[in-house]
């Protein structure tokens, strides 16, 4: 893979795209605002959701390769009024990102997503958080109706990201092989192939086979994360593999 953010990109994009979910925060008339794109959650629970894994994160690149599981805050639970509640996420934000700085991009550190093609790394771990924060920045500004894409240099970095963390894997794919092509209309494109060997991401050079799915990057990112209807983006070729694929659950 080549392109990729950097790790210094991807500090000061942590920082950015939590700064956006802070101001979304800021901007909600109640806390109790209903999440659109998080059935069952308010604004509030967003917040505490997005700051707790800040936290965690943190504590866990802190630990380093020996930790065997995430690690957990032993802080206090997250304020319950407006104010103290911003104050608590802008410092999770802070630990998390001081965190990454004294790890640097290439130390060891437990991860979730162990098989995938994503190493487990403190950098991986920012990469990742990127988009937790970007994807939840834009359910935030959705509730508070401050609605905006993801930034181009973001999501390009998500489409990727998601593709490498969340479904390459040695797991087999159940069905008859075949591949997923998604196109962003900002110029990259990617293949996932899904076999008996598992799923494998790389940059796409072939012509499409199985289906295609097109759209600005930061609506592939959203379609990924469910905040966007297939219906949403142009699809070619055999659209029922869409289905296939978001309905798998590799071991």
């Amino acid at each position: 893979m080549t392109e990729a953010l950097d790790f210094p990109a991807l500090l000061r994009l942590i920082d950015d795209r939590s700064a956006a979910f802070q101001a979304a925060l800021t901007a909600a008339p109640r806390l109790d605002l209903p999440v659109p794109t998080c059935p069952e959650w308010t604004i509030a629970d967003l917040a505490r959701h997005l700051g707790d894994g800040q936290r965690s994160w943190a504590a866990t690149v802190t630990a380093g390769p020996a930790a065997t599981a995430r690690s957990t805050s032993s802080d206090a639970p997250a304020p319950q009024e407006a104010g103290a509640l911003a104050a608590w996420f802008a410092a999770s934000t802070r630990e998390l990102l001081d965190a990454l700085r004294e790890a640097g991009p290439d130390r060891g550190c437990w991860t979730w997503w162990g098989g995938s093609q994503s190493p487990q790394t403190s950098g991986a771990v920012a990469r990742h958080r990127l988009q937790e924060a970007a994807v939840h920045a834009y359910d935030a500004q959705l509730a508070a109706g401050t609605k905006q894409p993801l930034p181009a240099e973001v999501a390009l970095d998500g489409v990727e990201e998601f593709l490498s963390t969340c479904c390459a894997t040695p797991s087999p794919w159940p069905h008859a092989p075949t591949a997923f092509d998604f196109h962003a209309s900002e110029g990259r494109s990617w293949r996932l192939t899904a076999d008996g060997d598992g799923a494998r991401v790389t940059r796409l050079r072939a012509p499409v086979v199985g289906a295609a799915v097109h759209g600005t990057a930061s609506d592939l990112v959203l379609f990924m994360y469910d905040r966007l209807p297939a219906g949403s983006l142009r699809i070619d070729g055999d659209a029922t593999l869409i289905d296939l694929l978001r309905a798998w659950e590799p071991e």
